[in-house]
């Protein structure tokens, strides 16, 4: 099976270093289980990163970016460039992510 490198953002990490921080007032474990979730899915486009759906929007270039729902309510958006999966944004999909359309 081929295997991708995965290349993490300054932006996706401290995206999700907002998350992980907003949620950490409320519940340090459940916290610590997001940051793990993260890694997990982040971890799994290593080998299939062509399995989830492109993000599809009006202002979006077509078959850009894919998607992988994790934690039941985050998105991890990236692109695929060669053997490499960018990792770009972390989406909490409960807030409004109208900006990244535009």
């Amino acid at each position: 099976m081929k295997q991708f490198n995965v290349v993490i953002s300054a932006r996706a990490t401290s995206d999700m270093g907002s998350h992980v921080s907003f949620l950490a007032k409320v519940s340090t474990s459940a916290a610590k289980k997001l940051a793990q979730d993260f890694r997990i899915a982040a971890e799994s486009l290593e080998r299939l990163p062509l399995r989830n759906p492109f993000l599809t929007g009006e202002y979006l270039p077509q078959n850009k970016y894919r998607y992988l729902i994790f934690a039941k309510r985050y998105l991890l958006i990236y692109q695929i460039k060669n053997d490499t999966v960018f990792v770009d944004y972390v989406l909490d999909c409960r807030q409004d992510y109208g900006w990244l359309l535009n």
